[in-house]
């Protein structure tokens, strides 16, 4: 009866929403990027609902992107190069999260480079989280929530959920409680999330135009691996971004002065490597910590 009720009230929720493609949610992550500093960082997250799925990521090149936008088409207008990652500002996390309706499977993708070509990487998880659901409840910001506890990825979690709005959905991979989550934070305070806020977005893209324009187009496809080959796959890549380019790189490819830049190629890609690694060095202290951790 219970899942009768979240069905009909999840149409709902949509018909009165029919003329928008998608609902936006905006999450304030409060994190720690290092396990053994008491230093926080935050930055927004959303999670964009549609009919028929859920995509969470890191909102920071979602905002930017207009921006970049206009600056891509004034180099495709010119004709000449221009290394804007200068006037960016870079994500926190480059993961995207889907859950797809009404079944709630999850995938979790994330982008690696295969020589020059940037690729989408993937894995299912058929998650079904063990929520105790409390009798407290609490005001979070403008709504009416309620407590719940569950255990995942070696952390223990508090969320506070509101049945306001019918949606078994929140950020990150969290989700199956009677209503969207408000707030979730870890037993150490190392991950919280909390709603700020949210909006329709009319002609809903779920890919962005920087990533349109990339090579592979649309985002990509997604190429589905098991977690076990996407964890060592992903962890390869961040120990060494540019492994499968370094061998179709020529001296002479390096030597190329790159146009509209002081430098040539072979600067520029070290430039490039140089961040990606210092990028994924800057957080030791994942969402979900490793298997091998947990152990007791």
């Amino acid at each position: 009866m219970k899942k009768i009720f979240a069905l009909v009230a999840f149409t709902a929720f949509f018909a009165v929403n029919a003329q928008e493609t998608a609902n936006r949610f905006f999450y304030e992550l409060t994190f720690k990027p290092k396990k053994d500093s008491a230093k926080v960082d935050k930055v927004m997250a959303i999670l964009d609902v549609t009919k028929d799925k859920s995509i969470y990521r890191d909102y920071t090149l979602v905002a930017q992107d207009s921006i970049l936008k206009v600056q891509v088409e004034a180099m495709q207008k010119s004709g000449m190069f221009k290394d804007i990652s200068n006037t960016m500002t870079m994500p926190k996390f480059t993961e995207k999260i889907y859950k797809f309706y009404p079944e709630m499977k999850v995938q979790f993708v994330d982008r690696i480079s295969s020589g020059f070509t940037p690729m989408n990487i993937g894995y299912n998880e058929d998650l079904k989280l063990n929520w105790k659901i409390d009798s407290q409840k609490e005001k979070i910001g403008s709504y009416n929530a309620q407590k719940a506890t569950t255990e995942y990825g070696g952390r223990k979690w508090t969320a506070w959920f509101t049945s306001d709005i019918p949606l078994q959905d929140g950020p990150y991979k969290f989700h199956g409680l009677p209503g969207l989550i408000v707030k979730i934070s870890d037993e150490g305070n190392n991950y919280s999330w909390e709603l700020k806020g949210n909006k329709k977005i009319p002609n809903f893209n779920e890919v962005t135009y920087i990533e349109s324009v990339m090579p592979g187009g649309n985002g990509g496809k997604v190429q589905e691996l098991t977690r076990e080959k996407f964890t060592k796959t992903l962890a390869d890549y961040k120990k060494d971004p540019f492994a499968t380019m370094r061998p179709m790189l020529t001296p002479a490819m390096l030597a190329t002065k790159m146009p509209g830049m002081d430098g040539t190629m072979g600067d520029y890609l070290k430039k490039q490597e140089k961040t990606t690694i210092e990028f994924y060095k800057a957080n030791d202290n994942p969402i979900e910590m490793p298997v091998e951790k947990t152990k007791k």
